[in-house]
């Protein structure tokens, strides 16, 4: 009977309100079910009573993971690596040529002063040509004493015949002296005074063969001196190709090589996008393979052009404490560009539109996307120039998978905390 009636209500009803009442029936089914189960009456007010107690449907929002704009301290790294070099190179030669090497005072690896002694050649045939000239200097001193001797002799004679010359052309005017007597002592005269310059010039021929001979002398000394191969500048001994025995040249290896003060440096290269980042005297934390210290420095010299085969730039990097590498090491370090605190938030949030960079920001679980300007990037975090307040949220990695205006579960990165 009950049946009947409904059927000929719901004739009379449109699609959609049949599919209400349908659903208001089944769900009242259930509920008459549920109390036959458990042997309750059935009737109007048990069945309101079960409705009352029925839980409200929630709504399931995703659960989306979700940061914190905070004010942090960034550090923009740039990475790089290269090889230990020297910052200077001496090479050291031989002054003289030809001279066999006696002993060598220094090895690899030993630090060397300025003037120190580093190897020895033979003297011998210098010693002999020092006694020459020795003997050339006595010569030289005694020919120009004779000079003296003959000058002074010269001077005397001309000056006595000139005055021989004065008394008889005096006696000739006075005519008790002939005129071939005149002329004969005005010739000793003439001939006297010419000897003086004779002997004048001998003298100074003398005295520049003492000077030749001196000359000589130093130069022999001179050599003699530099028989002693010496550090021109202070330094580490980094190779060795003298010999004992072999003759010293410069011509072929240099006999030592020396890296000046033991300063070693960073030969590093940059890429071309990072170069106009690096500026002189940036701190640089340097580690070489195999170790675990860092070493310290700074950047020392940035070369002025790009290598157009690799695309890269070359910066050289002073080391603080040499002793702590090798030429030739290989080590990677890390220029530290700027160092600033400022907003940040993790890399995974930032976005891209046709706008530039974009964040979704998350109030009260709507989602909204916003347009941020970015900064320098330390690690997995980045820094916000613009676009954000401090203390707000954004979707950390999914935020391909939102929309803007859509509602979610936001979940706090722990991580990020």
């Amino acid at each position: 009977m009950y049946l009947i009636k409904i059927k000929e209500v719901m004739a009379g009803l449109s699609n959609l309100a049949r599919l209400y009442i349908g659903v208001a029936v089944l769900c009242v089914g259930v509920i008459v079910a549920t109390l036959v189960g458990e042997g309750k009456p059935i009737g109007p007010t048990a069945i309101a009573q079960e409705v009352e107690l029925a839980p409200a449907v929630e709504q399931n929002l995703p659960a989306i993971t979700v940061s914190r704009v905070a004010n942090l301290a960034l550090r923009d790294r740039i990475i790089v690596s290269g090889l230990v070099g020297a910052v200077e190179v001496v090479n050291v030669q031989p002054l003289i040529q030809g001279q066999p090497i006696e002993a060598l005072e220094s090895d690899v690896g030993d630090l060397v002063t300025a003037g120190q002694v580093l190897a020895r050649l033979s003297s011998t045939t210098l010693e002999l040509q020092k006694s020459q000239f020795n003997a050339a200097l006595a010569s030289a001193r005694a020919t120009i004493a004779q000079a003296e001797a003959q000058v002074l002799e010269a001077t005397s004679s001309a000056a006595e015949a000139q005055r021989v010359a004065d008394r008889t052309s005096t006696l000739r005017k006075q005519g008790t002296a002939s005129q071939a007597a005149a002329d004969q002592a005005n010739a000793n005269a003439i001939s006297a005074t010419a000897r003086v310059t004779v002997v004048t010039q001998s003298l100074a021929a003398a005295r520049a063969q003492l000077e030749l001979a001196q000359a000589q002398m130093g130069n022999v000394e001179l050599e003699l001196k530099r028989t002693n191969v010496v550090a021109p500048v202070a330094g580490k001994i980094v190779s060795r190709n003298a010999q004992v025995g072999s003759v010293a040249s410069a011509v072929g290896l240099p006999m030592f090589t020396l890296t000046r003060d033991n300063a070693l440096e960073l030969r590093a290269d940059v890429a071309e996008s990072d170069l106009l980042r690096i500026k002189l005297g940036q701190t640089v934390t340097m580690r070489a393979v195999g170790t675990r210290e860092t070493l310290s420095g700074k950047v020392r010299l940035i070369e002025p052009s790009i290598d157009l085969r690799t695309r890269l730039g070359g910066v050289r990097i002073s080391i603080d404490t040499p002793e702590m590498v090798r030429v030739g090491m290989f080590i990677s370090a890390e220029i530290l560009a700027a160092q600033r605190d400022s907003l940040a938030i993790p890399v995974t949030a930032i976005g891209s539109t046709a706008q530039g960079a974009s964040v979704m920001t998350v109030k009260d679980g709507l989602v909204t996307r916003a347009q941020v300007t970015t900064g320098i990037r330390d690690g997995a975090l980045i820094e916000i120039l613009s676009g954000l307040a401090q203390d707000a949220l954004v979707v950390t990695k999914a935020a391909a998978f939102v929309r803007d205006g859509d509602r979610i579960n936001p979940v706090l990165d722990s991580a990020a905390e």
